[in-house]
């Protein structure tokens, strides 16, 4: 399941997160907090600090280690410009079975948007979970006003499909979010 650097753009790529990223991530989730306020939960100071990434880090690994989820970084490898993450993608709530479903989230910095980085780390992410874990259907939600992550979900294939009232406190308070869905396959579990 995408478990080694998968090349999105000419200075990019997309690779498992390891515990070593959590300066890395600390430091790209500070450079953009303004940027990505108005789409996340309300963070506390300890959210942007290396120790805060690496306790993060460690529930995500062990949603990894779980069969649960799967959280990759997206890392500049330009040597003309300063490397380090620009981004996340992650792959949670995996379930199989019948359901055979997971959910996606993502964020991109502030500088990097606009470059189809985001799209083109959800493409992998979609085929990888075809693929490679056979589940069926993904899933995400945003706000309502987030036309850009719509964009982003619409590019890759991803139908709306409803309205959840209150569904994630985000911002300082409970916001409704448009669902989205993608099918993956109709093979049999």
């Amino acid at each position: 399941m995408i478990t080694a650097s998968v090349q999105l753009t000419s200075d990019v790529v997309m690779r498992p997160a390891t515990q070593d990223d959590a300066a890395g991530l600390a430091h790209a989730c500070l450079r953009s907090r303004d940027h990505l306020r108005p789409w996340e939960p309300d963070r506390d100071e300890a959210f942007y600090t290396p120790a805060g990434q690496s306790e993060r880090l460690r529930a995500l690994l062990a949603d990894r280690e779980a069969g649960r989820g799967i959280p990759w970084v997206l890392e500049r490898e330009d040597a003309a410009a300063e490397a380090g993450i620009v981004g996340a993608i992650s792959l949670s709530g995996i379930v199989l079975g019948p359901l055979r479903s997971g959910n996606v989230g993502y964020w991109i910095d502030a500088g990097e948007v606009g470059r189809g980085l985001a799209s083109a780390a959800l493409a992998r992410v979609c085929a990888a979970a075809d693929t490679e874990l056979g589940l069926h259907r993904l899933a995400a939600g945003t706000l309502l006003d987030n036309r850009a992550s719509q964009r982003v979900l619409a590019k890759c294939g991803f139908e709306p499909y409803g309205i959840a009232r209150n569904y994630l406190h985000i911002n300082g308070a409970w916001r409704d979010h448009r669902m989205f869905q993608k099918i993956l396959h109709d093979r049999r579990p």
